[in-house]
């Protein structure tokens, strides 16, 4: 017959062992979501550069189509933001 803390010393170690286990499994959700996250953060930041290539790609054209009509509005935006640069 064991004593009481033969017992509690057999208790110890299955818990630090569940603990243990528990530790990784835990370990692998975090690193099976961490790529999740990647995954979807790469395809957004893909998605926002093509979107800004064609953007970019429109206001070329539209510079190219109307040269004369955009020089005057780049120059009404930037008379803009120096007038509220000003105030500050």
């Amino acid at each position: 017959m064991s004593t009481k803390s033969e017992r509690f010393g057999k208790q110890t170690v299955k818990v630090k062992e569940d603990v243990q286990k528990m530790g990784s499994v835990a370990k692998d959700a975090a690193q099976e979501k961490l790529g999740q996250v990647r995954e979807n953060a790469s395809a957004y930041y893909e998605q926002g550069r093509v979107k800004v290539h064609d953007v970019v790609g429109t206001c070329e054209q539209y510079v190219r189509q109307q040269p004369f009509r955009s020089l005057l509005i780049a120059a009404g935006v930037g008379w803009l933001v120096g007038r509220f640069w000003k105030r500050r």
